[in-house]
């Protein structure tokens, strides 16, 4: 393991037992198809910084291995992703979830098909790195080709327009296709029913529960946003923030609307859940992967992947392009129905509008704070409403506050 033990999660700096270089013995020998695969060294690191992620374990597995019918060692590099297994807030959260089953879906066989779709009408477009193993019994374990030796990388800084871009081009992709096949074969994903707010006890998180207060009392407390508490004040009165939240989220299973436009959402699209060549951008992580609202993506993707100058200046051409690509690829891939129009599309994120509100209230703090390095989420209530002065966030609502009032976004609350 590597020296500077603090630039990672604590849990990864623990391989577990199981984890050796039988099991990676095991692996590749059914992967290469030749059991008589010898691994001469093995190696593991974290594989991920901390505040990347906190819903699962991820170790860097350096390879040597020999086989018979090659003298000279081999090497190869591998991502193992798995679940905690230290007791603790992580842990608790996660043992009962169906985030594992759910990405191990999406990798073997919804992603796949997605790109079988394209592939028959000329575009080669990958969504994520290949999976080489997977398994739920006894441990809950992905193994993944890795990306990094292949020039791949997280950026660990904003990501600029073209960035940003290149990442929506291929979430366009592929909620074009999950899209059509929605209109075609209804039940095709009632596997994926499963998205951030069914995680065991999420909402009742401090972060979740204790938000709007603490959010009215920042309001309260700085001069130039005192105004804007009284256009909050309705979701403190009517307590109806976070189940209206809920409701968009899990609207396609339990209210579908009939002119609303579905997709299969990634549910987790932010920077540290993708990887970049250049301006060639890779997905990763679908553990949050359900059908909902096609505008759920994109609103969370303004407030947790955009910066606030992005969003500020780019974020109406960003979401453009983005519905550009949408329609051309389901147009390429043989889409018969009725197309969707942006100016619906920009009415149906007016009308999921407690998306934004959430996410601002409850998400963006704490995304500023696992921003500046912090590993766990915050439970204790007075370390809690502090996150809501950290003047990155405030300056944040300076912008986005007015904004919102202009677009009409506090009326009828």
């Amino acid at each position: 393991m590597p020296s500077n033990s603090e630039s990672y999660a604590s849990d990864e700096l623990h391989v577990p037992q199981w984890l050796n270089s039988y099991f990676i013995r095991e692996i590749l020998g059914q992967h290469f198809k030749i059991p008589e695969l010898r691994v001469v060294d093995v190696k593991f690191f974290p594989a991920s910084a901390k505040g990347d992620h906190c819903l699962s374990l991820m170790f860097r597995a350096v390879v040597e291995y020999e086989t018979p019918q090659n003298e000279n060692s081999n090497k190869i590099s591998l991502i193992i992703k798995t679940m905690p297994e230290q007791d603790g807030q992580a842990k608790e959260l996660l043992d009962e979830s169906h985030i594992f089953r759910t990405e191990v879906e999406m990798y073997t066989e919804v992603l796949p098909k997605f790109e079988e779709i394209l592939r028959e009408v000329g575009d080669e477009t990958t969504f994520g790195a290949s999976c080489i193993y997977h398994s739920l019994k006894p441990q809950q374990v992905m193994v993944f080709e890795d990306l990094l030796p292949l020039g791949y990388a997280i950026i660990r800084r904003f990501a600029t327009a073209d960035e940003l871009q290149a990442a929506l081009t291929k979430l366009a992709k592929w909620h074009a296709v999950s899209y059509k096949l929605l209109n075609e074969q209804t039940k095709l994903f009632d596997q994926l029913q499963y998205d951030m707010s069914t995680l065991p006890k999420f909402l009742d998180q401090p972060f979740i529960t204790q938000a709007l207060g603490h959010f009215l009392n920042m309001l309260d407390n700085v001069e130039s946003l005192k105004r804007y508490r009284n256009y909050f004040e309705p979701l403190h009165q009517k307590g109806n923030l976070i189940q209206s939240w809920v409701n968009i989220v899990r609207e396609y299973r339990d209210n579908r609307q009939e002119n609303s436009y579905y997709v299969l959402c990634h549910g987790d699209f932010h920077l540290r859940n993708m990887m970049f060549r250049g301006l060639e951008c890779t997905l990763l992580d679908f553990q949050m992967a359900h059908v909902g609202p096609m505008t759920s993506d994109i609103i969370y993707a303004m407030y947790v992947l955009f910066d606030a100058k992005i969003r500020r200046e780019k974020s109406d051409e960003l979401i453009y392009n983005y519905f550009h690509t949408f329609m051309n690829t389901l147009m390429h891939i043989g889409y018969q129905d009725k197309l969707p129009c942006l100016l619906e599309f920009r009415r149906q994120m007016f009308e999921n509008r407690y998306n934004d509100f959430l996410l601002i209230i409850a998400f963006l703090p704490l995304i500023k704070h696992f921003r500046n390095g912090a590993e766990e989420i915050v439970e204790d209530e007075q370390k809690l409403g502090q996150l809501y002065y950290q003047k990155e966030y405030l300056d944040d609502l300076e912008d986005m506050l007015p904004r919102m009032l202009h677009l009409g976004y506090f009326e009828e609350l």
